[in-house]
């Protein structure tokens, strides 16, 4: 048996998910279609800064947190009727979580090619 590497797993899961751009990410969250989902880790927001609009959930407790009988349903901060827009720094980290997403049974997941560089150049506002 052999170990498969990143770029297998990502290879893998760029076959089964959705991509989208920031400009199409964008268009989204204005028209309040999504839920935008940081997937970075804490030290990277507070070094390069926050999308203004989206949630942050750390890639390590995205399942516990989109577990449906999680709380943050309950309380409204994610709306599971609209669909998960995820992204990290470049994109690797938010392609295999929406894959994990997706084996949970989730269907209107996608995530943002380029991650929070391509964000960062776009309309999306950065605090």
């Amino acid at each position: 048996m052999s170990i498969k590497t990143i770029q297998n797993l990502v290879s893998e899961a760029m076959r089964e998910i959705k991509t989208i751009d920031a400009e199409e990410a964008y268009q989204m969250v204005q028209n309040k279609n999504c839920n935008l989902i940081d997937i970075r880790e804490s030290n990277e927001l507070e070094n390069t800064g926050s999308v203004e609009g989206a949630s942050h959930i750390p890639r390590g407790m995205l399942e516990v947190y989109l577990d449906p009988n999680n709380p943050i349903f309950q309380n409204g901060q994610i709306d599971k009727n609209k669909e998960f827009v995820l992204f990290c720094a470049g994109g690797v980290r938010s392609a295999l979580a929406v894959k994990s997403l997706k084996d949970m049974g989730y269907h209107k997941v996608s995530h943002i090619d380029g991650g929070f560089g391509s964000i960062a150049s776009s309309n999306f506002k950065i605090i």
